[in-house]
């Protein structure tokens, strides 16, 4: 990732074969999200995690009207968040702030089948690249599965010790702002148990099918809230972002 920042394309979409590449942006610039899987290879094979699964996506949202201030300062709005992201997050908190860095607590409803909540921490850097373009990643650092969510013997499962639906939640985000708004990717590579034999019916829908739909549904709802704001007087296009540090090298 380190390697693409300094030489790739800023975006993944740009990467893409023209045509392809082309009708993608048709399609942000129409309001769609575009979501992607992704696999990391160890010289040429699959990388295998005993008992567990990688789920590795990535998309990306074009939000017109949006400036790259407007669009950071509105994901450092922590305390607020659950508003937006409503049912997926029920709860959020910024627990502290150091400069650039960010101490979050999030809690997930994930629904598929099985409903599951879980109690979420992360460490979260932002960085800027240039007056148009900045990055920032979060990773998780404590995820605790709730048994009995909502009701008075509700209590957190031991850390590790649970149903497995996620282990670990890295994201990687780049904001690039031109065209008239500001363009959003975030890539989330995650870790979950495996799919357990006979229970397959009951686990596979919930973990194959929540990582994709929950990168669409961030990104999809980032684009509402900062389009919803647009109305009331985003920062133009020209202003770019300030005071961010810039990226290690």
């Amino acid at each position: 990732m380190q390697k693409e920042l300094q030489s790739g394309p800023f975006l993944w979409i740009d990467a893409l074969p023209p045509q392809r590449r082309d009708a993608d942006y048709d399609r942000l610039r129409r309001g769609e999200v575009i979501t992607d899987r992704l696999q990391t290879l160890d010289q040429g094979h699959i990388i295998t995690v005993p008992d567990g699964l990688i789920h590795h996506w990535i998309g990306v949202v074009f939000i017109p009207g949006a400036s790259l201030e407007q669009t950071i300062r509105f994901l450092q709005d922590y305390d607020n968040q659950y508003k937006s992201y409503a049912p997926e997050v029920q709860r959020s908190k910024l627990l502290s702030r150091n400069g650039n860095d960010f101490r979050v607590y999030l809690q997930l409803r994930k629904k598929k089948v099985v409903t599951v909540v879980l109690n979420t921490d992360y460490d979260v850097h932002y960085a800027i690249v240039d007056r148009f373009r900045a990055v920032a990643r979060s990773y998780s650092t404590r995820l605790a599965e709730l048994e009995n969510p909502g009701q008075k013997d509700e209590r957190e499962k031991p850390v590790g010790d649970d149903s497995g639906f996620m282990w670990r939640l890295d994201s990687y985000w780049r904001f690039w702002e031109k065209d008239g708004g500001t363009f959003v990717q975030l890539e989330a590579i995650s870790l979950t148990r495996d799919i357990p034999s006979g229970l397959g019916w009951l686990v596979r829908p919930f973990i194959t099918s929540i990582p994709q739909e929950s990168l669409a549904f961030t990104l999809s709802h980032t684009r509402k809230a900062l389009s919803d704001r647009a109305g009331g007087g985003i920062v133009g296009p020209e202003h770019g972002v300030k005071g961010a540090e810039k990226p290690a090298s």
